[in-house]
């Protein structure tokens, strides 16, 4: 499925096809990197609507930004020319600028009066704040003390943007900052790229939904709620499938179903081999599948796969693994199908606050993990205390991820580590 627009060009379908051996995650993270890209067209939005979507073509400053040099605060614009080095100088007081005014040159061996914002008079080059001025105003003259440098208190034209350069490049995210370089320039309306539509898939006879009576057996789906909110920090459209049975029929037809109307399926869980597994039979049967054996911990089978033009993505079904693994890979590979650059999340390298005395080397693992003050007033990077992917209090404890590398064969308090924090998904702090 692809949305309407100026739709790009598709992915191969061989774009997820890894060797079958256990990839380490710096080759993982460089495949999608190569091979994902915008599948979804674009559509012309006004600037006001477009908070969180994703430029489709750079906007190009029409001027310079400031347009003319202009008063960075209330004082006194004069020529540094006219100004004695050695001794107060005073000025007679020629203009009176205001912002929004169209002023007159300033006459030679004279001040204006200026306010925050007001265009600095031709001749004039620099502002001396009020406070560092006795201004007599009955006698229209004002006392500008000696020394005062060339070109303070005025901003330049051109000094946030020049005429021609790229404002905002396509790619990038709209936030706050980003909607108000845009409107800078006058610019109403911006080509972005569609939002992306992920079918959001929960499978298993166990698995019920918060608000149903709980029965003997059952687990409650804390995965679709996991992904839901890592999903709102992108710019897509969530379309809920609900709960698949354990029943080959009924999940065939809901994937088809996703597949003709979405542009990206994500599952959890039902993609091993077990007897009542049908999520990988069906992908292989509609498209193709392709598993990707990471060495990472937690998380190590992920599903790649597509059905027609529709990505699926395949999640382990551990409900930390789940979210982990999404954050690592799903996250980014989303981002870029949905036009957005690819970028590493953000690492802050810091001292452990925990020791890790023998560990399985050759693995990445991703711990969860805060950061915290120790009794020398360092920021320190903390752990939770236990490691199962089943742990959801790990990840409600957690500000982020503890990025330990694969040569790493123990962790001492101290060390230095890689911290991921949750902000570099979108999620904000706790």
């Amino acid at each position: 499925m692809n949305t309407s627009g100026n739709a790009p060009r598709k992915l191969a379908n061989d774009c997820f096809a890894a060797l079958d051996t256990l990839m380490p995650h710096e080759q993982a993270m460089r495949l999608l990197k190569e091979r994902v890209r915008a599948v979804v067209g674009t559509e012309e939005l006004d600037l006001a609507d477009a908070l969180g979507r994703v430029l489709a073509e750079d906007v190009i400053a029409p001027r310079d930004i400031p347009a003319f040099a202009n008063a960075a605060m209330d004082g006194f614009a004069v020529r540094h020319a006219d100004l004695n080095p050695d001794a107060e100088t005073t000025l007679p007081v020629a203009l009176r600028v205001f912002a929004g005014d169209v002023p007159q040159a300033l006459p030679a061996a004279s001040a204006a009066r200026i306010f925050t914002g007001a265009p600095m008079p031709d001749g004039a080059d620099t502002c001396i704040m009020q406070e560092d001025v006795e201004y007599d105003e009955a006698a229209g003259v004002a006392h500008i003390p000696a020394g005062v440098p060339k070109g303070i208190n005025v901003r330049p034209a051109g000094e946030d943007q020049r005429a021609g350069q790229p404002v905002v490049r396509a790619g990038q995210r709209l936030r706050a900052p980003e909607l108000a370089a845009i409107a800078s320039t006058g610019t109403a309306q911006v080509k972005v790229y569609r939002r992306l539509k992920v079918a959001l898939l929960s499978t298993g006879d166990e698995i019920i939904r918060p608000g149903t009576p709980f029965r003997d057996g059952a687990i409650y789906d804390a995965n679709h709620f996991f992904l839901r909110g890592a999903l709102a920090t992108l710019p897509v459209q969530v379309e809920d499938f609900g709960i698949l049975p354990d029943e080959r029929t009924a999940v065939e037809d809901a994937m088809r179903r996703a597949a003709d109307t979405c542009d990206v399926i994500i599952t959890s869980a039902g993609i091993s081999t077990g007897e009542a597994d049908y999520m990988a039979e069906t992908v292989r049967k509609l498209g193709a599948l392709h598993a990707w054996r990471l060495a990472i911990k937690p998380g190590k089978p992920l599903a790649f796969g597509q059905i027609g033009d529709t990505v699926y993505l395949g999640l382990p079904g551990n409900p930390v693994a789940a979210f982990v693994t999404f954050l690592i890979y799903g996250w980014p590979l989303l981002a870029g199908l949905a036009g957005h650059d690819w970028k590493e999340p953000e690492r802050i390298t810091l001292p452990a606050g925990f020791e890790m005395k023998r560990r399985k080397v050759g693995r990445r693992e991703f711990l969860r993990g805060w950061l915290e003050s120790d009794a020398r007033g360092r920021t320190v990077v903390r752990r939770f205390a236990k490691d199962g992917s089943g742990l959801i209090s790990s990840a409600v404890a957690a500000s982020g991820l503890i990025e330990i590398t694969e040569k790493l064969q123990q962790v001492a308090e101290g060390d230095m580590v890689n911290f991921i924090p949750f902000g570099s998904f979108g999620i904000g702090p706790k």
